[in-house]
């Protein structure tokens, strides 16, 4: 490089107009941002990236929980999983909830957001009522309507009998291996179908109502605008729905723990996946074959979630 075409180089660089401010500005900001996001997600590294790690390390390993002793047990505790008849069986009823609690759940807060957009009566007050039971916990729900379902002060029971229907009497809805994983998916729905239903009612608010009348200048019956209009637009919402209510099947360990009394019901006619997994670590203390069932449960969410979007993706439509 000749001298003249270094000074030429260095005058160019010495008359560039310096950094905006705001460069030193997002710096700043970024700093700033940085600094926010350091705590929370150093927090969210140390309570939940490591111990699903060591979760996933533990599930091939035979360790009690609280010894000192890990032992490597290779894929031993997943060969033990196939074999395993409770866990297929615990694996069976959530199966059926996965099938059960999308139809039930979505079909009735579909119904039920669609009734309370007409402009019927005290549409408000059934809206407010019917997502209350999402407010309260789910242990004080179980507990709720482990008297409900109780075989001599039980409401159903009694309601039942002063109908005259006397081969109800003293049924024991939680104590019968056929009757209590159907009793734990009705309070599933119950609970759950007033807050779906609150999402499908601010979708169908939000579709102009200037589609439905053009369709009900063209003759459109009541069902045709729900199929032809409400559903497609609501589309998006109602995936969003399926790929909770999917994952959210697997789980149903509050519900079936507490009105179960831990046990998963007689002849564990209501275990489930997450119920076995923890008797299996804190009954038991095998806490290398709980991790397993756990690596298990996690990857067959992640399967159900991933077919969900799969097969609910759709093109969505603006409006």
């Amino acid at each position: 490089m000749s001298q003249r075409r270094f000074c030429g180089i260095l005058n160019t660089a010495i008359s560039l107009p310096k950094a905006p401010r705001g460069g030193r500005m997002n710096q700043g900001k970024r700093g700033l941002i940085v600094s926010f996001l350091a705590v929370p997600l150093l927090l969210y590294g140390v309570f939940v990236l490591v111990p699903y790690i060591a979760a996933m390390v533990f599930a091939f390993t035979k360790w009690r929980g609280l010894s000192a002793n890990i032992s490597f047990n290779g894929i031993n505790n997943f060969i033990k999983l196939s074999n395993d008849s409770n866990f297929l069986n615990a694996l069976s009823h959530n199966g059926v909830a996965l099938i059960v609690l999308p139809v039930c759940i979505v079909g009735l807060a579909l119904f039920f957001a669609f009734l309370f957009t007409q402009g019927i009566r005290f549409a408000r007050f059934f809206r407010i009522t019917f997502f209350f039971p999402q407010v309260m916990s789910t242990v004080v729900v179980a507990v709720l309507w482990s008297f409900i379902f109780h075989p001599t002060i039980g409401l159903i029971n009694g309601t039942a009998t002063a109908l005259g229907i006397s081969g109800l009497k003293g049924f024991p809805w939680l104590g019968n291996a056929s009757t209590v994983f159907p009793a734990v998916l009705a309070v599933t729905i119950w609970q759950a179908v007033g807050f779906y239903m609150v999402m499908f009612v601010a979708g169908m608010q939000n579709i102009p109502t200037s589609y439905y009348e053009a369709a009900k200048i063209d003759g459109a019956t009541p069902w045709v605008l729900f199929w032809q209009i409400t559903v497609p637009l609501l589309w998006d919402t109602l995936r969003t729905a399926i790929i909770f209510l999917a994952a959210g099947a697997m789980d149903l360990f509050a519900l079936v723990n507490v009105m179960t009394n831990g046990s998963g019901g007689p002849s564990r006619g209501a275990d489930v996946l997450s119920t076995y997994m923890y008797q299996t670590a804190f009954t038991r203390s095998e806490f290398g074959y709980a991790s397993a069932m756990g690596l298990v449960l996690l990857l067959i969410v992640l399967g159900i979630s991933l077919v969900s979007m799969r097969l609910t993706a759709r093109d969505s439509l603006e409006f």
